[in-house]
């Protein structure tokens, strides 16, 4: 594993480490009947960070922890502001997967950024469509 490669996936380590983080504040104040989407979107983040950390660790990488706490960008006290910042998480895992494609050297770190950002691209569709936002989806997903 190149150095490009490790970078590239300790940045979107980052980016799971934070949604991991954030669907703890979701889950607690989402609309109840999403508690089943919310067990399954965590569970696919901490599945994700996982890899992640044991790919670089395989490569023989530093793995950097996870910050103690982290500050959603606006107030999260009802099941509206949860799926709006369900929405930030999963743009933000989106736009570090996508930088992972982009800087990775390996075929298989890209191969692997590409199944993530695919996967957040969909959770973040399906986010979209809760909260009504029409497309639901973007040409390309991660790209700011």
């Amino acid at each position: 594993m190149t150095t490009a490669d490790q970078k590239a996936l300790t940045d979107a380590l980052s980016a799971e480490y934070a949604a991991v983080y954030a669907y703890g504040v979701i889950a607690a104040y989402a609309n109840t009947d999403r508690a089943k989407l919310v067990a399954e979107y965590t569970a696919a983040h901490r599945a994700r960070r996982d890899a992640t950390i044991d790919a670089l660790k395989a490569a023989g990488a530093v793995i950097p922890g996870p910050d103690a706490a982290y500050t959603a960008p606006f107030p999260v006290n009802d099941p509206i502001p949860a799926a709006k910042l369900a929405v930030t998480v999963e743009s933000d895992c989106a736009t570090a997967w996508r930088s992972a494609i982009e800087h990775a050297d390996s075929p298989d770190i890209r191969r692997t950024a590409l199944t993530a950002l695919t996967d957040a691209a969909l959770r973040l569709a399906t986010w979209q469509s809760i909260l009504g936002t029409n497309p639901a989806t973007v040409a390309f997903p991660g790209q700011d």
